[in-house]
C-alpha cells in the first residue's frame, strides 16, 4: 500500500464479538467483580492485530439494533431457531462499544436493517472514493462484495486467522465470481439464517448452473430445462430460492448518520481507555495497545533532568560519605533475578539535583562500606519496584536497605486497580515529565560493551526521577489520608516479603519426584482404562476426537454448542457422568485431573534453586483489595481440601542440618466473616463469634429454622457459600450456579438470610450508596479503592463497580490486618531474638520454620501479636498448628 493510499477498514461488530465468546472460556476471562469478559478480550485483540496488519486510515464498527428488519418482515423464520444469547455474553457488546467509543471509532447502526448493510453501505462509498476497503466479518454474505477495492476479512478460526477473501480468492474457493456468490447461498441455502436450500444441491452443482447460464435469474429461467432429480428438485422449490436471492442481498445505499469521512481515525482518549482497561483487568492487552499506538507523551526537555555523573569508585565512596541524612535518596539498580538468585552490577543514586552512577565491581572496600552504611542507615531511601533491588543488594553482601518509599506501591495506593506501574508512566501522568529509557537496551548492562555509559546513566535518571516521583505521590496520598497506610502498612511488607522470598521454603526432592512419577503413572492407567471402556485408543486431549467418541460413537446427550462443536469441558463431561453413568466419562475426568496435578508438581520441581528451596515471589501491586499474590511459581492455589492437594503441601519440609525442626502454620478463622459482623454491629453475629460458635451452623439454624444440632452438611454447605458469596456481591443467580440450585431456592435463601440479619443487608446496602456517593470505598484502616463506574449509565459497568463496592472494605480489611500481623510477628521473632522465621504467606495463614526448642515460645508469640493486630467487636480466632510437612503442620 502507498504511503498515500487510502485505506478503509470496517468490522461486524456483533459477528467478531459472538466469535470471540466462543473461541475464549468464558471461564477463564472475568473481572476480579464477576463480570465475564471473554468476548470483549478477544474483540479487543483482534482490533489490535488488524490495526497493526491492515495500517487503515478510516474505521468503523458496525452492529446489529435487533431482529426486528425488512429480512424479518418478509419472513418470519428469518434467522429463527437460533439458541438463546448465553447470560455470560450480556453486556459485554456494550463494554466492546466503551472500548472503541475511547479509540475514537464510530459505531454505525441503522434502525431496521443489519450490519452487514451498513458495513456494504460503507464499503461502496469507500470505493467510490478511492479507497481500499477491508471487511472483517464472520458472514459469508459479505462476499458478494468483493472487488478491486474491497477484500473481505474472513476468520477462518476464532478471531485471530483472517483470510483474504479477494475477487480471486472468491471464485477460487466456489467457482464463481463474487456478484455470483448470492446465487450459490440461495440454492444451498444458509444455516445460519434459516434460509433452506434446494434439497440435493451443492455448492458445485450450483457453481455448475450459475457459470453454464450467468446468474441466478438466468438459472430460474432455464429451471424446466434442468434435467435430473435435482433439475425437479429445483422447480419445486424455486419460491424459495427467489427468496433466499432477495434476502441475502445486501442493501449499499443506506442513508446513515456516519459518512466515509467522519471514519478517519481520530484522537484516542488515552485516560478513558486506561480506566476501561484498568476496569476489565486487560494488563496483556493494554501494553499491546500502548506498543500499537505509540506514545502519546512529550518529554520534558532534558536539561531540565540533572546529567547524570558516571563516577570513579574514590569519587563514589567521596560522594556516599557528603550525602545529607535529611534529604531524601533515590536509588536504582540493574538488578535481575533467576529462581532466586540475583545479581546487580550497577547502581545510580540522587539527591537534590545531584545524579551520580557507578559499576558496584569497581567498589573497593572503603566503597562496599559507605555504600553499606547507606543502605542500612539513611532514613528516606527511595526505590521504584524495590523488592527485586533489596534482594540482589542483600544477596550481594549489602545489609536490607532501610526502605522510606517504593514509588511503585504508593503509585498503586493511590489507584490500585491499575494495570501496570511503569516508572516513565507515573512521572509523566504526576510529575510532568519522562525520564527516557528507564531500562537500558538489552546487552548494555555489560560494561565492557559500548552502551555502558548510557546504561549507567539510565539508572541515574530513574534515581532521580523516583524522589521526584514520591513526593507527588505523597502529597496525593496525604490529601486521601492515606500515608499512613503506606508508612505503617504497605512498606515494612517490602522488606519483610525480601526477606521471605531469600529465605525460600525447602522441599523434599524425593518426594516431589515421586509425585510426579505417581501422577504421570494415574494419568496413564486412567487413561489405558478410557481405552478400554470404549474397545479404542483416542486423543483424550484431543476436544475433536472426544466429540466424536461421545456423541456420534456413544451417541450420549449434547452438551452445550460451541462454534468447533459440543463443549467437553469439566463441568460438560461431569454432568453427562451424572446423566449416562459411561465408564469413559469416569476415567477421562481422572485422566485430565491426574495431567493437571502432574502439571502442578512438575512445575514446582521446575522452580527449586540450587539451594533445595523454592523463592516465590510475592506482589503488592496486582489485587486491588490489598491482598498480596504469589508468583513463580504460585503457592497459594494449591488446594488444601483434597487428598492431592494435602499430598503436594506435604513435600515441604523445614530444612535438614541447620537447626530447624519443624514447620509452624497460624491461620486466621473466618476472618472476612468476623469482620462482616464488626462492619455490619449484627447483634446476632457478634454473639455467635463471642460464644465461640460454629458460624455457619449457627447461621444455618437461624435461616433453616432448626436447632443448631440439627443443621446438616447440605444446609451448612449452603449457608457457607452464601455468607462469603455476598462478601463478593454474589446474586441469586450467582448463587443457584455455585450450589446447583434453582433461582427461586437461591433467593429464598437469601431472603431468609437478610431477615434474620438484618444489619448485614443494612451494611452491604449503605456500603455502595456511601461509594456511590464519594466516589470510593474504605477498609478499616483508610485504604481507598476509587469506582467512578458507580455512576456509570452503563448497567453492566454499574453493577460491576457495585460487586467491587461490596468486597473491597472486607477482604481490604482482612488483607490489612494480616499485613499488620505479619509486621508484627516478625518485630516480635526478632525482639525475641529467636531464630524461627515466616517462610510464606497464603491468604489467612503463614507458614514459619521453627528452630528446635522454639515452638512454645514462637506460638505463645504469634497467638498474641496475631490475635492483637485489630480491635473488632469479636475476638480475632488464630488456629496454630506444627509438624515435620506443610500438610502435617496444619491443624
Amino acid at each position: 500500500m502507498s504511503t498515500d493510499t487510502q485505506r478503509l477498514l470496517l468490522i461486524d461488530g456483533h459477528s467478531l464479538a459472538y466469535r470471540a465468546f466462543y473461541a475464549l472460556p468464558a471461564e477463564n476471562f472475568s473481572t476480579s467483580t464477576g463480570q465475564t469478559t471473554n468476548a470483549v478480550y478477544g474483540f479487543v485483540s483482534m482490533l489490535i492485530n488488524v490495526l497493526a496488519d491492515e495500517e487503515p486510515t478510516h474505521i468503523a464498527v458496525a452492529f446489529d439494533l435487533g431482529r426486528q428488519t425488512f429480512r424479518l418482515a418478509e419472513y418470519p423464520e428469518y434467522k429463527a431457531g437460533r439458541a438463546k444469547t448465553p447470560d455470560e455474553f450480556h453486556g459485554q457488546v456494550e463494554l466492546i462499544k466503551d472500548v472503541l467509543k475511547a479509540l475514537a471509532i464510530p459505531v454505525v447502526v441503522k434502525e431496521g436493517f443489519e450490519a452487514d448493510d451498513v458495513l456494504a453501505t460503507l464499503a461502496c462509498q469507500g470505493a467510490a472514493a478511492g479507497m481500499e476497503a477491508g471487511i472483517v466479518t464472520g458472514d459469508k454474505d459479505a462476499y458478494q462484495l468483493a472487488s478491486d477495492s474491497i477484500t473481505i476479512l474472513y476468520p477462518k478460526r476464532g478471531v485471530s486467522d483472517l483470510t483474504r477473501m479477494t475477487p480471486a480468492a472468491v471464485e477460487e474457493k466456489y467457482g464463481v465470481t463474487p456478484a455470483n456468490y448470492r446465487g450459490i447461498a440461495a440454492l444451498v441455502g444458509e444455516k445460519a439464517d434459516n434460509l433452506p436450500g434446494v434439497p440435493g444441491v451443492g455448492e458445485k452443482t450450483a457453481a455448475k448452473w450459475l457459470t453454464k447460464y450467468g446468474d441466478l435469474p438466468n438459472v430460474i429461467e432455464a429451471a424446466d430445462e434442468i434435467g435430473g432429480k435435482v433439475g425437479g428438485s429445483l422447480r419445486e422449490h424455486l419460491g424459495e430460492v427467489e427468496r433466499n436471492y432477495r434476502l441475502n442481498q445486501l442493501i449499499t445505499d443506506l442513508e446513515l448518520d456516519v459518512s466515509v469521512a467522519d471514519t478517519r481515525r481520530g484522537e484516542v482518549d488515552r485516560e478513558a481507555l486506561d480506566d476501561l482497561f484498568d476496569q476489565l483487568e486487560f494488563q496483556v492487552l493494554g501494553r499491546r495497545l500502548e506498543a500499537l499506538l505509540g506514545s502519546t507523551t512529550e518529554e520534558r526537555p532534558s536539561a531540565d533532568i540533572p546529567e547524570p555523573r558516571l563516577l570513579s569508585a574514590a569519587e563514589f565512596t567521596s560522594w556516599l560519605q557528603a550525602v545529607d541524612a535529611e534529604a531524601p535518596v533515590g536509588i536504582a539498580t540493574d538488578a535481575q533475578f533467576a529462581l532466586g538468585l540475583g545479581t546487580v552490577d550497577s547502581i545510580g543514586l540522587a539527591q537534590h539535583d545531584d545524579v551520580v552512577a557507578t559499576d558496584l565491581s569497581r567498589l573497593d572496600e572503603s566503597g562496599v562500606d559507605a555504600l553499606s552504611r547507606l543502605l542500612a542507615e539513611h532514613a528516606h531511601l527511595t526505590f521504584h519496584g524495590a523488592k527485586a533491588q533489596l534482594k540482589a543488594l542483600v544477596q550481594a553482601g549489602y545489609p536490607m536497605p532501610w526502605l522510606e518509599t517504593d514509588t511503585e506501591i504508593a503509585a498503586y495506593l493511590v489507584v490500585p486497580d491499575q494495570r501496570a506501574y511503569e516508572l516513565t508512566d507515573l512521572c509523566t501522568r504526576y510529575c510532568g515529565f519522562s525520564p527516557g529509557q528507564t531500562e537500558p537496551e538489552e546487552g548494555t548492562l555489560d560494561l565492557a560493551l559500548g552502551g555502558a555509559d548510557a546504561a549507567l546513566r539510565a539508572l541515574g535518571r530513574n534515581a532521580w526521577s523516583t524522589v521526584q516521583l514520591a513526593a507527588a505521590l505523597r502529597a496525593i496520598l496525604a490529601d486521601a489520608k492515606m500515608v499512613g497506610v503506606l508508612d505503617e502498612i504497605d512498606m515494612p511488607m517490602v522488606t519483610i516479603l525480601a526477606q521471605m522470598e531469600l529465605s525460600g521454603i525447602a522441599v523434599d526432592l524425593t518426594a516431589l519426584q515421586g509425585l510426579i512419577d505417581e501422577f504421570g503413572a494415574q494419568a496413564a492407567d486412567s487413561a489405558e482404562a478410557a481405552y478400554a471402556a470404549i474397545g479404542h485408543e483416542v486423543n483424550l486431549g484431543s476436544p475433536k476426537q472426544l466429540q466424536a467418541v461421545l456423541f456420534d460413537e456413544l451417541q450420549m446427550p449434547k452438551t452445550k454448542r460451541t462454534k468447533t462443536g459440543y463443549t467437553t469441558d469439566a463441568d460438560a463431561l461431569a454432568d453427562l457422568l451424572v446423566k449416562t453413568g459411561h465408564p469413559f466419562l469416569e476415567h477421562l475426568l481422572a485422566h485430565r485431573d491426574s495431567i493437571k496435578l502432574k502439571q502442578t508438581v512438575v512445575g514446582l520441581h521446575r522452580m527449586v534453586a540450587d539451594d533445595g528451596r523454592i523463592h516465590t515471589s510475592y506482589l503488592q501491586t496486582v489485587a486491588a483489595t490489598g491482598r498480596l499474590s504469589s508468583v513463580d511459581p504460585n503457592l497459594q492455589n494449591i488446594p488444601v481440601r483434597t487428598d492431592a492437594g494435602r499430598r503436594i503441601r506435604d513435600v515441604f519440609v523445614p530444612e535438614q542440618g541447620a537447626g530447624f525442626s519443624e514447620l509452624l502454620t497460624a491461620d486466621y478463622s473466618q476472618i472476612e466473616m468476623r469482620i462482616m459482623a464488626h462492619l455490619s454491629g449484627d447483634e446476632s453475629l457478634i454473639a455467635a463469634f463471642r460464644a465461640g460458635e460454629d458460624l455457619h451452623s449457627y447461621v444455618g439454624a437461624r435461616v433453616f429454622g432448626v436447632g443448631v444440632d440439627e443443621v446438616t452438611a447440605e444446609m451448612r454447605s449452603k449457608v457457607k457459600a452464601m455468607s462469603y458469596g455476598l462478601v463478593y456481591g454474589l446474586s441469586a443467580y450467582g448463587l443457584s450456579r455455585q450450589l446447583q440450585i434453582g433461582v427461586d431456592e437461591a433467593r429464598e435463601l437469601m431472603d431468609g438470610y437478610f431477615e434474620r440479619f438484618g444489619a448485614v443487608k443494612a451494611y452491604l446496602d449503605s456500603s455502595v450508596e456511601n461509594a456511590r456517593s464519594v466516589g470510593y470505598t474504605e477498609t478499616m484502616y483508610g485504604r481507598r479503592r476509587y469506582l467512578p463506574q458507580l455512576t456509570s449509565d452503563r448497567r453492566q459497568v454499574r453493577e460491576m463497580a457495585e460487586r467491587a463496592a461490596l468486597n473491597a472494605p472486607i477482604q481490604g480489611s482482612a488483607a490489612d490486618i494480616m499485613k499488620i500481623a505479619m509486621i508484627r510477628v516478625d518485630a516480635a521473632l526478632r525482639e525475641a531474638q529467636l531464630k524461627s522465621r515466616v517462610l510464606l504467606q497464603v491468604h489467612d495463614e503463614i507458614v514459619v520454620e521453627l528452630a528446635a526448642e522454639e515452638y512454645a515460645q514462637v506460638a505463645a508469640l504469634i497467638r498474641s501479636t496475631m490475635g492483637g493486630a485489630a480491635a473488632l467487636s469479636v475476638p480475632l480466632d488464630v488456629n496454630i498448628g506444627h509438624g515435620p510437612t506443610w500438610q502435617q503442620a496444619g491443624h
